[in-house]
């Protein structure tokens, strides 16, 4: 074994069957030049600890159509460079505040948790906003270990419902659906907690107990909902998904238009994201491909762990998981399924 990974701290297992599963924001990785096709990443705001926000002459300039999810006309926003400013440009285009917007979906007006914008965003994406609609608060027995949810969250504060288990605990309260945000639990609030944050909390909730849940759904859009679903396109005049390229927003430095990836890195990030629900309890392919883009041109195990630790510190990846992760990407790159 390498000597560095042997000093490496581990982490115990966040979740079970409560996995977590954010929308990746933020993550500090190293950025290609700008080319004339690319995907848009999305960071946080940027913090104490990063580089303030970028002026917006060094910005790329580039356009987005966008509607809020339950009905709206179209507005356009550009010059964000992370997930708190996207919400921002949106408040303003819509004159709401930006605290409404619980997550935005592309080329949608569903709440689709795979279409669920995430790290990039295509070049010609269209962007739906959902926002806060009914409040609601269901007290709720725990008579298992698990509650059956996956979480995610989106970059900017808000972790919400992405899945739930067919047949578990919340499956059986239909007044919980995919989408509510998870405000508080027990009355402890939970707005700026990451996605592993509540679902660790979920998970240490007592069994044989009750507890209280303050839930927000997103505001429903009731009978226009199968008609509007046409009529975007032609409000937009743009075709929907078609970009060659994204945009990639970071929390530290300036956004970058990117190439999609290449084969092999979708094999390789395909292959991190089933260890990643083996090892630690959550499903996330912008985390995913944030280690492959970190361990591609690494030459050894030990050079990928310092990577690992110095960009993904927090996560605290065990051991066995960095060589298994490593042992995947090597496996892509000689076209090993």
């Amino acid at each position: 074994m390498p000597l560095g990974l042997g000093r490496r701290k581990k982490a115990s297992p966040l979740v079970e069957n409560e996995e977590a599963e954010p929308i990746r924001a933020g993550l500090n990785v190293p950025g290609m030049d700008g080319l004339d096709g690319g995907v848009v990443g999305l960071g946080e705001g940027a913090t104490s600890e990063g580089l303030p926000p970028p002026p917006s002459s060094m910005r790329p300039r580039l356009i987005f159509h966008t509607q809020l999810a339950h009905g709206s006309p179209t507005g356009r926003i550009e010059g964000f460079s992370n997930v708190r400013e996207l919400y921002a440009k949106i408040g303003e285009a819509f004159g709401i505040p930006p605290s409404e917007v619980m997550f935005c979906t592309l080329n949608t007006h569903k709440v689709d948790m795979d279409k669920l914008l995430g790290g990039q965003i295509g070049l010609e994406d269209f962007i739906f906003a959902h926002i806060k609609g009914q409040k609601k608060e269901i007290e709720i027995y725990k008579g298992e270990d698990a509650l059956g949810l996956t979480i995610t969250d989106n970059g900017a504060g808000y972790a919400f419902i992405k899945r739930i288990r067919e047949g578990s605990i919340i499956h059986q309260i239909q007044v919980i659906n995919v989408g509510d945000m998870i405000e508080s639990i027990n009355g402890h609030r939970l707005i700026g907690c990451r996605h592993y944050e509540v679902a660790k909390m979920l998970k240490e909730l007592p069994k044989g107990k009750e507890f209280t849940i303050k839930l927000v759904e997103p505001l429903k859009a009731f009978d226009m909902i199968s008609q509007r679903s046409g009529g975007s396109r032609s409000a937009s005049g743009v075709q929907l998904g078609t970009g060659r390229g994204t945009l990639r927003l970071r929390s530290k430095g300036p956004a970058t238009v990117e190439e999609l990836p290449s084969a092999f890195e979708e094999k390789a990030i395909e292959k991190v994201d089933d260890l990643l629900e083996s090892y630690m309890g959550i499903r996330d392919s912008e985390l995913a491909a944030t280690m492959v883009e970190l361990g591609k041109d690494k030459k050894n195990p030990d050079e990928f762990a310092e990577a690992l630790d110095e960009t993904l510190g927090d996560f605290a990846f065990p051991d066995e998981f960095v060589f298994d992760v490593w042992g995947a990407i090597g496996d892509a790159k000689v076209g090993r399924v």
